[in-house]
């Protein structure tokens, strides 16, 4: 039986039930915590870094080239006498968004070639079949590397787009699987026999019905895009300066980490926690909403 919405009146207390599970989930609730400051970080850097005196990553003193934690500098100092709580705290902006970037990006392709595969089937799931698994064929890294190493211009935007570009297959896959197991469903061969249009039943009913695990898997890809966004700056194609990103500092913290371990320790804890948060929230939303628990 169909609600006015166009889905499965059945669906309903089950999809409440969902929510209140994520609710309840300490896999969600604490990781989802953690990237709420974490994201506040990214959005107001400045407000975050002037907690303790010095806001600006870029104001920097040779004499404390290196230095150790002090008042109002609790990271220390890089070598070059830059505060390195700063360049932590500005540094989520760019290693953040250009995780979240590149995974938009990558959604935003693999639903449109995952769903026309799963829904329609034939030669479109062919091609679409075709193109992934000549995209799976370059490694996500070297292929990344490849392009970016032609590009002049290697901001926060256009190293998102190269990962999001490389990103999408798998994820096409996915959709294409959960397309294809809810077109045949009562309630949409019920649109179709209301006479509902493709579109108004793609948009309306098997895209809201089949997202689930698209979003659960998208929010845990986030994290491996930004250990990939930094891997490929470690390696020097990633983000080049004037950019702050965690990435850059972790290649520069690794040059000292004998004799100046703070430069390397600090962004490398921050890329951790974020990314450790992105993976135990996205477990969180596959737990809640997994069908096989008990509701």
């Amino acid at each position: 039986m169909l609600d006015p919405a166009g889905v499965e009146a059945t669906d309903v207390p089950a999809r409440r039930s969902a929510k209140s599970r994520l609710l309840h989930e300490p896999t969600f609730t604490l990781p989802a915590s953690v990237l709420t400051v974490l994201l506040a970080m990214a959005i107001f850097p400045g407000f975050f870094a002037g907690l303790f005196g010095n806001g600006d990553p870029r104001v920097c003193d040779l004499s404390r080239s290196a230095g150790g934690p002090g008042p109002g500098h609790p990271f220390g100092f890089d070598v070059q006498g830059c505060d390195v709580y700063a360049n932590v705290i500005h540094g989520a902006r760019s290693s953040i968004a250009g995780g979240w970037l590149a995974t938009v990006i990558s959604v935003v392709i693999a639903l449109a070639f995952g769903t026309v595969a799963g829904y329609f089937g034939g030669w479109a799931d062919q091609v679409v079949t075709r193109l992934t698994e000549v995209f799976l064929g370059f490694p996500f890294l070297l292929g990344a590397i490849v392009v970016l190493n032609s590009v002049g211009d290697r901001g926060v935007v256009s190293v998102s787009v190269v990962l999001g570009l490389f990103g999408w297959p798998t994820m096409a896959r996915l959709v294409r699987s959960s397309v294809r197991s809810v077109r045949s469903l009562d309630f949409i061969l019920a649109a179709k026999t209301m006479g509902l249009g493709t579109r108004r039943i793609i948009g309306g009913h098997v895209l809201p019905n089949a997202l689930s695990p698209v979003l659960i898997f998208a929010t845990i890809s986030v994290g491996a895009v930004i250990v990939a966004e930094s891997t490929l700056t470690y390696l020097g194609v990633g983000l080049a300066p004037p950019a702050i990103s965690w990435g850059l500092q972790i290649a520069a913290g690794s040059r000292y980490f004998q004799t100046s371990p703070h430069i390397l320790v600090w962004p490398s804890v921050f890329l951790a926690v974020t990314v450790l948060a992105v993976i135990v929230l996205g477990e969180g939303l596959r737990l809640a909403f997994d069908p096989r628990r008990a509701v």
